[in-house]
């Protein structure tokens, strides 16, 4: 800014915490225009949002890199320190953190806004008391003010991450550490706020967001914290204090943790800091310790200086400028940073060298774009030089433009790809920038910043995700108070929250942690909800004790149900109609009395169903208990019980012909069938009996029968119901209901004259639909002998091997024993 040497300049020089950025910010107001250079991108917005609620936003820019918002009426700019418009001619300017200019990439930057950015009425350079001797050398007549810090930054010690205090900013040097550290504190304390200098300031402040708000106790971040960033930090933690600066790792100078260190306390409130090493290289020394807490740290010698005005006449003459040694004792050349080393490569093209006549210009420009995704020098030449070549043509196309922005317009994968395309997306949001590089530069910059801001909240919500966990940061936060104090809720469904967290559900009687926690959590939430579940499980058991019977529900397999869940299950018993109940497992957190209580309650309500549902089944088991019952009537009786209804013949054969008239009348008076084959009630096979049926066979431990259709007379033998439990004797290639089994042995009966050949009537076999060897097997079984002409002859009672005992009846043992 020429013409305004002679304007005062201030240098406020000091460490962090002592309101420089601040005061700059005042002093700027206070002019009628103004502009600061900020180090990063973040902080520059962070001031912007700061005095547009001064101003309004009609009357404040921010430019940066990436961004550009300059209203006509502009009068106050905050710019990072490259974005700077040096030729706007304003009352105010400062520049933040000017001890920067000691950076080896960026410190030629710093050093040219140091030396030349001036206000029209007043300049501020704000930096570390280290540049003290710099300052005065570079700037004759400069003031210089030191400003001590608010609050004290004292030593902590060093810290395990499970045991860092809340409000605790971990500080690592890598995106994989950072990772990996928010990753630790998301299991050990429920999860951490992350920051990165790589993040869009969409993301930053939606991250810093959660840990100002409460929301997460810890933030992990790089050392961009330590680039003015203001957050409520009380304790910053080193996860190390080696980093690599782009060429070798090398330890932090003690200058630049504290940088980082003085971070925590803000104002008036006191910080500490420490590492999470105790020993080895990544501990502090006490000497750095000593100098961190006291401020007291080497002066900056000199500074690093490239010509910021270089001749752009031939591409030679650009690189001789770029090169040019320093005209001050404290000054050196820069390092060779990342624009000049595709400058110089490009320049090895001689066809770059013939495009670039008359448009050195543009090249340089081209050079500057950064390298947001740290390609590297030759990868980032390559691409440089195809911008280059479209520039050297005019504006870059159209489709390609278009067609690279769209590629990045996705929100899908994890946080490292989605980290990745908001990296890649600020290199097109760069380009965008440049005036003159787009037929339609407007219409591309607010392209590439509505996908940047899409991005940002994708990658914030994918950071959130796998880093937070809001259940277990809700139970840390509560913890402290004990058990007894955390807000456990238990929503109508039995979703069971702490603190408006979903942690779980209280199924019936049982709890269960929700699927998404981590196996990590989940013995702390089991843990915690457990301990404030009781009451509401001793109030759920008593609604059982006291439920009516129309509450309970037979599930398949002999499951009973209440509440729509399972609380009990039929067992054996002492006989198949009088099964006993196991409460299940999930009871077992009722105290004893209780749990005996819903026991015998849902006991009863089994007894009083199977009466009810069974009333043919209770019939035989109280017969065959009958002590005035004969024993032949005894045993039958218990026999087809067994069964559930339905029981051979052949095995309990002794009983039946030990049969007194009387016993047959009161089987038959009972609703059982003798039959020729089997003996049977057939209300027992109706689909109201069945489901009990088959509950009662599985406590029992006798095979489940597969209920056959409604109606069915004849079923392919092995389909699903074509066994005799189900109520289907197989016969040959087909199961036929055993009460048309009964009937066409009644016919064949009926039909015959003692052992004389008879030819039975085909009809009653054929409306059933058996086939003619279903029919031969039949007859043989129920003792006919086949003659010619489908004729049969009275053979006598059917043979023992006929018809085969069941293996788990005990009346089994008495055909074995062939006492039939």
């Amino acid at each position: 800014m020429p013409g305004h040497d002679n304007a005062r300049v201030t240098a406020v020089l000091g460490p962090t915490n002592t309101g420089k950025t601040h005061l700059a910010v005042e002093r700027m107001a206070a002019h009628s225009s103004g502009m600061i250079g900020f180090p990063l991108r973040l902080l520059a917005r962070e001031v912007y949002d700061r005095v547009v609620a001064m101003k309004g936003p009609e009357r404040v820019a921010l430019i940066t890199g990436e961004e550009r918002i300059v209203p006509k009426d502009a009068r106050w700019f905050l710019c990072t320190a490259e974005s700077m418009p040096l030729e706007r001619d304003v009352a105010f300017v400062a520049l933040d953190e000017a001890q920067l200019g000691a950076d080896t990439e960026r410190g030629h930057v710093f050093t040219d806004r140091l030396l030349h950015a001036r206000g029209r009425e007043e300049t501020m350079i704000l930096g570390s008391a280290a540049l003290k001797p710099v300052v005065r050398s570079l700037v004759p007549g400069v003031e210089i003010v030191e400003r001590p810090r608010f609050s004290d930054l004292s030593y902590a010690g060093a810290k395990k991450i499970s045991r860092l205090p809340r409000r605790s900013a971990i500080v690592a040097f890598s995106a994989e550490e950072v990772y990996a550290v928010a990753e630790m504190i998301r299991r050990l304390r429920g999860g951490a706020a992350v920051v990165m200098g790589a993040l869009s300031p969409r993301t930053r402040n939606a991250q810093v967001a959660m840990f100002q708000a409460g929301e997460v106790d810890y933030l992990v971040a790089t050392d961009a914290i330590g680039m003015g960033l203001n957050m409520d930090v009380a304790h910053v933690a080193f996860a190390g204090l080696h980093k690599f600066d782009g060429k070798r790792r090398r330890r932090l100078t003690t200058a630049e943790m504290a940088q980082i260190a003085g971070r925590a306390g803000r104002h008036q409130r006191d910080g500490t800091f420490g590492a999470v090493a105790e020993e080895g290289p990544d501990a502090f020394l006490p000497e750095e310790v000593l100098a961190i807490e006291g401020h007291r740290f080497p002066t900056l010698d000199t500074l690093y200086w490239r010509e910021g005005d270089p001749d752009l006449s031939s591409v030679d003459a650009l690189l001789a400028s770029l090169s040019a040694p320093p005209n001050h004792e404290t000054l050196r050349p820069a390092p060779e940073s990342v624009d000049l080393a595709v400058l110089r490569r490009m320049a090895e093209d001689p066809a770059v060298r013939a495009r670039a006549r008359g448009q050195v210009d543009r090249l340089w420009a081209a050079c500057g774009i950064p390298d947001f995704q740290k390609l590297g020098v030759e990868p980032h030449t390559r691409f440089v030089a195809r911008v280059f070549g479209y520039l050297s043509e005019g504006h870059l196309p159209h489709q390609w433009f278009a067609d690279e922005v769209a590629r990045l317009d996705r929100a899908d994968g994890d946080v490292e790809t989605i980290a990745g395309r908001v990296a890649a997306i600020r290199t097109w949001a760069y380009i965008a920038q440049r005036k003159d590089w787009l037929a339609d530069p407007a219409h591309w910059a607010a392209r590439t910043q509505a996908v940047e801001e899409r991005l940002s909240d994708a990658l914030h919500t994918s950071l959130t995700q796998r880093f937070v966990d809001k259940r277990t940061s809700a139970l840390m936060k509560q913890i402290g108070a004990g058990a007894g104090a955390l807000p456990v809720e238990i929503g109508a469904t039995g979703e069971v929250t702490i603190d408006t967290h979903a942690i779980g559900r209280l199924d019936g009687f049982r709890f269960v942690v929700a699927p998404e926690a981590r196996a990590t959590d989940k013995r702390l939430l089991l843990a915690t909800a457990e301990k404030r579940l009781a009451g509401e499980r001793r109030a759920r058991g008593q609604a059982l004790v006291a439920a009516a019977d129309d509450r309970f529900v037979l599930a398949s397999g002999g499951g009973i149900v209440w509440g729509g869940h399972v609380v009990a299950r039929l067992a054996r018993g002492r006989s198949l109609g009088r099964p006993v109940v196991v409460l299940d497992d999930a009871l077992d957190c009722l105290d004893v009395t209780l749990r005996r209580a819903a026991l015998e309650r849902v006991q009863r309500w089994v007894e009083a169903a199977v009466a009810a549902q069974l009333p043919a089944l209770a019939a035989l088991a109280g017969l065959a208990r009958d002590p005035a019952a004969t024993p032949a009537l005894r045993s039958t009786a218990a026999a087809i019980e067994a069964g559930a209804g339905i029981t051979q013949r052949l095995p309990v054969r002794v009983a039946i012909e030990a049969l007194t008239a009387a016993d047959r009348t009161r089987l038959r008076r009972g609703g059982v069938t003798i039959g020729a084959l089997d003996l049977f009630d057939a209300r027992l096979l109706k689909a109201r009996a069945r489901p009990w049926r088959e509950a009662l066979l599985v406590a029992a431990g006798q095979p489940v029968p597969v209920p056959a259709a409604d109606g069915a007379t004849v079923l392919p033998r092995g389909a699903p119901g074509a066994t005799l439990a189900a109520g289907f004797r197989p016969l040959g290639t087909q199961a036929v209901r055993i009460d048309l089994v009964e009937r066409i042995a009644r016919a064949a009966h009926y039909a015959r004259k003692g052992r004389t050949p008879f030819a039975p009537d085909p009809a009653l076999a054929t409306s059933i639909g058996l086939e003619p060897a279903t029919v031969a097997r039949l007859m043989t079984e129920l003792g006919f002998r086949p003659l010619p002409e489908g004729r049969w002859a009275w053979r006598g009672r059917p043979p023992a091997a006929v018809i085969a005992p069941r293996a788990d009846n005990a009346f089994a043992a008495l055909a074995e024993l062939g006492l039939g």
